[in-house]
């Protein structure tokens, strides 16, 4: 069983629809892939219509939250999504994404840089706005020549030039949120020192004391040495460990399934959730 639990769709910044997605998940010999768009749940229903048989859909959202200024984001599996405090905070954060963006163009307007938002809104489509975009704009001008190159110091990285902050949920108010919506949260890429600053290890142990249940080892993001101690971490500490692409479609070089979680633990993702349940594929539309 191939599973991948950390994927993104034109919901938010991804570049496949959702249900491009599926279709490229099972096309990828994939047997469940989870969507986990930033803050938002709004692809769920063109997924679930064109899952294909034979794969399962998880459904999720990768949550944007801050400790002690440092920016994380936490993976919400299976948890219910008309849950009100968890939906009231997730709009909360969606809805500054907006003014954030904007923030981040005036920002690049001023070092010289003609972005606009109009270039902006038309690379999100509709999606959940957010720095990638952004960064997309910025590869179309042939400011940098990728996204990744993007979140640096001189452009959109925390504390960059072109870095406006956002709305952040507390990751100990997201774990409760998330918990009291069914759910189950994994700590998504804790070791991506690329991106910035990173959690140090005492805050993930406070976490794991309120209710975190993994963290995302095997990524793109962690080379060998980080996998081999955030392992050592997630032992000590009673987490799981999970395995994931950050799927992005082109936004990003990786592609679907290039890491994958274990089949136990996913089991012990479904046994440990209550707000939803996987969707198992019956062929699509």
């Amino acid at each position: 069983m191939r599973v991948d639990l950390h994927c993104h769709s034109t919901a938010s910044d991804g570049t496949d629809t959702p249900a491009q997605l599926v279709r490229n998940a099972a096309a990828a010999g994939l047997d469940v892939v989870a969507l986990t768009d930033h803050d938002t749940t709004r692809g769920y229903g063109e997924a679930i219509a064109a899952l294909p048989a034979g794969l399962t859909l998880v459904t999720g959202a990768e949550l944007s939250c801050r400790i002690d200024g440092v920016s994380m984001h936490l993976l919400a599996y299976l948890f219910d999504p008309e849950e009100p405090a968890l939906l009231a905070e997730r709009e909360l954060v969606r809805d500054d994404r907006v003014p954030r963006a904007r923030g981040m163009v005036a920002r690049l307007n001023a070092l010289g840089v003609p972005v606009t938002w109009e270039q902006v809104e038309r690379i999100a489509a509709g999606g959940s706005v957010g720095r990638p975009h952004v960064a997309t704009a910025l590869v179309e001008l042939g400011v940098v020549p990728t996204v990744s190159d993007a979140f640096t110091e001189e452009w959109l990285a925390d504390g960059g030039r072109a870095y406006v902050p956002k709305h952040e949920t507390d990751p100990f108010e997201a774990i409760r949120l998330v918990k009291g919506a069914g759910g189950v949260t994994v700590f998504a890429h804790p070791a991506a020192v690329k991106r910035g600053r990173t959690v140090p290890e005492p805050a993930i142990a406070e976490m794991a004391a309120a209710g975190l249940d993994g963290i995302e080892v095997d990524h793109m993001d962690h080379d060998a040495d980080a996998r081999t101690r955030l392992r050592a971490l997630a032992d000590e500490l009673g987490l799981l460990v999970t395995g994931s692409s950050d799927y992005h479609g082109s936004r990003k070089t990786v592609s679907l399934g290039a890491c994958t979680t274990d089949p136990e633990v996913y089991g012990e993702i479904t046994r440990r959730a209550t707000g939803a349940f996987p969707v198992p594929g019956t062929g699509g539309i």
